[in-house]
């Protein structure tokens, strides 16, 4: 084999498939057909609560349009971090999502099902024995950090796609997952140097986010024993070596290294020139193999309940003095809050996002002096209960609605509240709490695999 042919359908399951784009790839004759289908970027609540970042309807249309696309060119489907964290609830999710699209479309496919959450017991005794180490930076950790996470999963490389695949799977639905790995891991498979094979996966997996300007359409890959070629499929798409690089540098701490669990992706000496009009051939990328073999783990506990206001501000002299405003405004709630509700500092948070001026960047806003006309202000309460979360956000909205200055005389109402009741219950919310990597015994002990066929035949487990 010269070399391994590939369409990235989508940066995202449940983001959208262009399905002419999609359709005009099989032309190129893939290989395989793969799509990431979570991330941390949205945020700990779908590890934490076992929910998902996209809608159902979302998600199954885009998997049914990248499943009937594969059968039609007899290809194999990686589809990895399903339902946004990977955890066994989305796994199931997503296998039941798939068990409908077969159902309805009159198919049977021979599905490899990877679980990727972890059992607290099995992580337990890797502790015991040292085998849990922190990155840089990392919350405290011990067997208790283990005990209060609602879930926890381990990021999965190549091997566990590689063994899927090798079982002869039609698809494959993997929990949390190495996002280039899905991409990697047939190349690999198949003696492609693994340098180039997890930096072509790297650039593919974000689908038309590596393009000069992103676009609707497909990104369409060939790894070679010396090159890697990335190819836009899309009307008006082109990808650039500039835009190739930038993206390879991409969600990295490292502008030259990006570590995987065999090793890391090592850009260093990698090159980027115009293949043609549209196209860019990476060359020089290496993987060294890392001395032990790593897992990263995502864990997820519950922060509390939260309770909201949302509301503005547009008096200028009360803008002018907004922090001092606040400031009292703060002071007057936690001595009423502890008089009244009889809640301790330690047993909640209070919250104030200024919108307008900086609320997107914080203490890192340069220009946090430039007065703006208006702001809006999201009060935020979060407690052990919900309903001390709502008794504290209702305790804040009469002083901020009337706090005092000393430019106006009288009575004043100085904050305009978006909703009425004015509070706003938001639930359960949840933390990151893990910025660690287990150290496995092998590379399949956390992970686990199993065969179903699913649709007109009968399921059976082998």
């Amino acid at each position: 084999m010269d070399e391994i042919r590939y369409v990235a359908a989508s940066g995202a399951i449940g983001a959208g498939v262009h399905e002419p784009s999609l359709m005009q790839a099989l032309e190129l004759k893939p290989h395989f057909i793969a799509s990431d289908a979570g991330t941390t970027d949205a945020g700990p609540f779908a590890l934490g609560s076992g929910k998902t970042a996209f809608s159902r309807e979302a998600v199954l249309r885009d998997t049914d349009i990248v499943l009937r696309a594969a059968r039609k060119a007899s290809i194999p489907v990686l589809i990895g971090s399903v339902g946004t964290a990977g955890a066994d609830a989305h796994v199931d999710w997503m296998l039941d999502i798939v068990r409908e699209i077969a159902a309805d479309r009159g198919i049977s496919l021979r599905v490899a099902v990877i679980r990727s959450e972890q059992d607290k017991g099995y992580l337990h005794e890797l502790n015991a024995e040292g085998r849990i180490l922190a990155l840089d930076p990392a919350p405290p950790f011990d067997d208790a950090t283990i005990d209060r996470s609602s879930h926890i999963v381990g990021m999965m490389g190549v091997e566990p796609l590689q063994a899927a695949l090798e079982a002869g799977a039609d698809l494959v639905i993997a929990g949390r997952c190495s996002d280039p790995a899905l991409y990697a891991a047939l190349p690999i498979l198949r003696g492609f140097p693994p340098g180039l094979a997890w930096h072509a996966g790297k650039v593919a997996e974000c689908g038309t986010l590596a393009c000069e300007t992103m676009g609707k359409g497909v990104i369409f890959a060939t790894v070679r024993q010396d090159e890697a070629v990335i190819r836009p499929v899309g009307d008006g798409l082109r990808c650039t070596p500039q835009s190739i690089a930038a993206h390879s540098l991409y969600e990295n701490a490292d502008p030259y290294l990006h570590k995987e669990c065999s090793g890391a992706l090592d850009l260093t000496h990698s090159c980027y020139e115009q293949a043609d009009e549209i196209s860019v051939r990476i060359t020089g990328s290496e993987f060294p193999a890392a001395d032990r073999y790593t897992v990263k783990l995502e864990g997820a506990e519950l922060a509390g309940y939260q309770s909201l206001i949302i509301g503005g501000v547009r008096d200028p002299y009360i803008i002018m003095q907004l922090d001092e405003w606040l400031s009292q405004i703060t002071a007057y709630i936690k001595k009423g809050v502890t008089e009244l509700l009889k809640a301790k500092p330690d047993e909640y948070t209070l919250v104030f996002h200024v919108y307008g001026r900086d609320a997107v960047m914080g203490v890192l806003e340069p220009r946090r002096s430039e007065l703006p006309h208006e702001v809006g202000i999201v009060v935020e309460a979060t407690a052990a209960t919900q309903a001390l979360a709502t008794a504290i956000i209702q305790y804040c909205r009469q002083p901020l609605l009337h706090a005092p200055i000393p430019q106006w005389k009288g009575a004043i109402t100085g904050f305009a509240c978006l909703h009425n009741p004015a509070e706003i219950e938001r639930g359960p919310v949840w933390r990151f709490n893990l910025n660690h990597v287990a150290v496995p015994h092998s590379s399949s002990e956390m992970f686990r695999m199993e065969m179903l066929t699913v649709g007109e035949a009968l399921e059976c487990v082998s």
